[in-house]
């Protein structure tokens, strides 16, 4: 199987493809932080296989998730850092175990001056995840955590409608403090719309829940 190939955009010029085949794949097992706030750009990541979470991190250690890369996305922090010299400003970790490509600065330089293909892509990439981005401050900014909680659960349940996650995990993902979290989670099992069992949320009511999200 070409790994490659599910990294970029099939229309990609021949000579670029070329380029970006000279790359060899790199591993990231789970959990493992491929870069940090303060770092400077490691390359240009193509994710081929897996999903990467990428965190702004607070200085008390509070997360808030601002975008998950998946095969075929792109990362804007390292778009950013590449495009404009800076150093990161999120962390990035391996959502599972992931297989990329890491392009690295000055063949990014090249592919951008030369392949319309290629500048297509990481433009149109760009302005996907700084949609994403404005997306998570105005949920933060304008949502209660109840409406993006209840969001979140329908989102991430299976067709038996469980969610295996921590409250760490759910807190991270809709911009609030574990606490907090845990204390709506309690709410929603109170009003009966959820069950609670270790290291997961069961649902119990989808369509009253669907419904609290959708009064935001």
């Amino acid at each position: 199987m070409d790994l490659l190939l599910n990294s970029v955009p099939a229309e990609l010029e021949p000579e670029a493809l070329a380029e970006l085949r000279r790359l060899k794949p790199t591993r990231f097992d789970k959990g493992t932080v491929i870069f940090r706030p303060g770092e400077g750009p490691l390359g240009f990541l193509l994710v081929a296989e897996g999903s990467v979470g990428v965190y702004l991190v607070g200085r008390g250690g509070r997360e808030i998730l601002l975008y998950s890369v998946a095969p075929g996305q792109t990362c804007v922090q390292t778009t950013l850092g590449l495009l404009g010299g800076q150093s990161y400003a999120g962390e990035a970790v391996a959502e599972s175990d992931v297989v990329g490509f890491i392009v690295p600065s000055g063949a990014f330089q090249r592919l951008m001056e030369k392949s319309s293909g290629f500048r297509r892509f990481v433009f149109q990439a760009l302005g996907l995840r700084l949609n994403d981005v404005l997306r998570v401050l105005e949920l933060v900014a304008f949502v209660t955590v109840e409406q993006r909680l209840a969001g979140l659960l329908v989102e991430r349940a299976d067709a038996e409608g469980l969610v295996t996650a921590t409250h760490q995990d759910l807190a991270s993902a809709i911009g609030s403090a574990r606490e907090v979290v845990s204390r709506r989670l309690e709410a929603l099992a109170q009003k009966g719309l959820i069950a609670l069992d270790r290291g997961a949320v069961r649902l119990v009511d989808r369509a009253g829940l669907a419904r609290l999200r959708q009064s935001w």
